[in-house]
């Protein structure tokens, strides 16, 4: 029997693609480093420009002379919600996270986006995002259809039955 099904495919479980690396994360092949130092810089260089977007925004409640209440809050928030949307996002690398979680959360992620944009940044400076979880899951799938395919060896059809 053959590791690979008529379209070339290897049997068994597929690696996931993951987002601007598509399955080279497997054997780092691809342009594998070329698309981690490509990302790595975009997210950093999103981060920068986001924080001017911020600085601009700062300063519009500055020139509308709100009060210092009020610019308080809204630096007091940026902050909270992008250390927050660091930290969700750092650890959506290691697991994945639960859905209702995540809806709930979708807001308070897109004001923290900046902390979203570092989080990708600093673990894009390492492997992939996400890789180390999609690797743990796919080999263990492969292990988990390596056991399932050597039970099954033979064909099942050609077994001879045991009748008295």
């Amino acid at each position: 029997m053959s590791d690979e099904t008529e379209t070339g495919t290897p049997a068994g479980p597929q690696p996931e693609p993951l987002r601007f690396f598509g399955t080279t994360w497997v054997a780092h092949e691809g342009g594998y480093a070329a698309r981690r130092v490509g990302v790595a810089v975009g997210s950093l260089a999103a981060a920068v420009a986001s924080c001017f977007v911020l600085r601009f925004a700062y300063q519009g409640l500055a020139i509308a002379d709100v009060g210092k209440p009020v610019t308080v809050l809204v630096v007091v928030m940026f902050a909270v919600c992008s250390a927050l949307a660091f930290r969700h996002t750092w650890d959506s690398f290691a697991k994945r996270p639960d859905a209702e979680r995540q809806a709930s959360l979708r807001g308070l992620l897109a004001i923290g986006f900046i902390g979203s944009l570092f989080a990708y940044f600093f673990r894009s400076l390492t492997e992939a995002p996400g890789e180390r979880l999609h690797r743990e899951e796919y080999e263990e799938a492969r292990q988990q259809y390596e056991r399932r395919s050597k039970r099954r060896t033979g064909n099942p059809s050609k077994k001879r039955s045991r009748r008295s």
